[in-house]
């Protein structure tokens, strides 16, 4: 009872404190609101940044190893010379891999090309189509919207069918259902038996599912010529979930792929493994710089803010000095000042946190292309915790002084 009596006491004084100069107030917890605003709004854009990168990747799925001649993240040596000359995954390698190794889920083959998917007089240029094998399911999420798979005997026959993209469906086949449907490829007809599941606009337009056709590797290989100087294949490997790092699958790959290729052991590797993590790790490294910037910024202000609270803090100690005498000689204990004080700067600075939260939420409704930005729980908390310290650390002093006050001298004062 008492406890909520000295938060209402300290709420009225705030609110006092803002009345009795509202010009010097407002100017005051202006740092503080800057501050939070600079923080918050750079944490919330760098939040959204990086999930929709993240989700423009996610086409690497996850737990998933892949093998390939270059190395996906690279600095500024990156021997792309090196990684030129080495050679192309094959089919039977991919045969070889599925049939030894023993820490990998599922091992898929596939190659990919861009190309024009045509239906009458109805066409979709920048198609991504890949040509995929019958374990591809198993390694990467295929969500559909409608129809199904292939088949093993669709895939081992190398049957023309085809699964397509919501954009393509609606290109191709406006008004009617595209499932049963022909396509042509390159002068091929296929017939469409699944339509992905839509994706939407990323950040990044790669791989959408939404602009591309799968078909089965065999059809794939009538169409365009795959290996050495012609489209490279990659080799995808589904790792386990208690392979922490997916190390076993990454040294038994390594032992299993030298001995295929022939290598000698002073022979360095002549492929490259690479993981969804690689990327991942890069760009929450960079984003973890903007972060940092971030809290440089709003920090200047913040400092500023907090000296603004200190100085409305001295002057409402100034002006209740009488007030804290009276209180004191009725049995107030110094902690009931202190605690009064504190309440008071801690209110005060979340006027100016909350005011700077309520900026951050207004420019998420400002449309920025296919960029969403989203004003997390985690950000608001923050906000209102940062608020929360500099309150305290602003009105600590002040309220210190105001709970030693000698409760005759302060009768004085008055």
């Amino acid at each position: 009872m008492v406890f909520l009596k000295l938060i209402w006491e300290s709420l009225i004084f705030a609110l006092q404190a803002l009345k009795s100069n509202l010009t010097r107030t407002i100017l005051s917890l202006l740092g503080v609101t800057v501050g939070i605003f600079a923080i918050i709004a750079v944490f919330t854009l760098v939040d959204s940044l990086e999930k929709n990168i993240k989700s423009s990747f996610s086409f690497l799925g996850s737990n998933v190893v892949t093998v390939n001649r270059f190395q996906f993240v690279g600095g500024p040596d990156y021997p792309w010379w090196k990684y030129f000359r080495r050679p192309y995954n094959t089919f039977d390698e991919y045969t070889f891999l599925r049939a030894k190794l023993r820490s990998a889920e599922a091992v898929t083959f596939s190659a990919s090309a861009n190309t024009t998917v045509q239906s009458g007089s109805n066409s979709y240029q920048g198609t991504n189509l890949s040509g995929v094998t019958f374990t591809y399911k198993d390694v990467y999420d295929i969500p559909l919207d409608a129809g199904r798979f292939f088949t093993e005997l669709e895939i081992n026959s190398s049957r023309n069918v085809a699964i397509i993209g919501t954009k393509i469906a609606s290109t191709l086949f406006s008004n009617r259902n595209p499932i049963g449907s022909e396509i042509k490829i390159k002068g091929g007809k296929f017939v469409v038996i699944g339509v992905f599941e839509e994706e939407g606009e990323g950040l990044f337009e790669i791989a959408s599912k939404d602009e591309a056709v799968m078909i089965p590797y065999g059809s794939f290989t009538k169409l365009y010529y795959v290996g050495k100087n012609g489209i490279e294949p990659s080799i995808a490997l589904k790792g386990r979930d208690d392979d922490v790092g997916l190390v076993a699958l990454e040294n038994e790959l390594i032992g299993l792929l030298r001995a295929k290729r022939g290598l000698k052991p002073t022979q360095e590797d002549n492929f490259s493994l690479n993981k969804s993590e690689f990327i991942m790790n890069t760009i929450g490294s960079i984003f973890d710089v903007i972060s940092a910037a971030g809290w440089v910024i709003g920090g200047f202000s913040i400092l500023v803010g907090g000296f603004g609270i200190a100085n409305i803090m001295f002057v409402s100690v100034k002006e209740r000095t009488g007030i804290i005498g009276i209180q004191k000689s009725l049995g107030a204990k110094n902690y009931f000042i202190l605690a009064q004080f504190l309440f008071e700067a801690v209110f005060l600075s979340l006027i100016g946190g909350i005011t700077g939260i309520l900026l951050v939420f207004a420019i998420t409704f400002i449309p920025v292309g296919s960029l969403e930005l989203v004003l997390s729980f985690k950000n608001i908390v923050l906000g209102l915790g940062i608020s929360s310290v500099i309150g305290i650390v602003s009105g600590i002093v002040p309220a210190t002084l105001a709970a030693r006050l000698d409760p005759v001298e302060a009768i004085r004062a008055t």
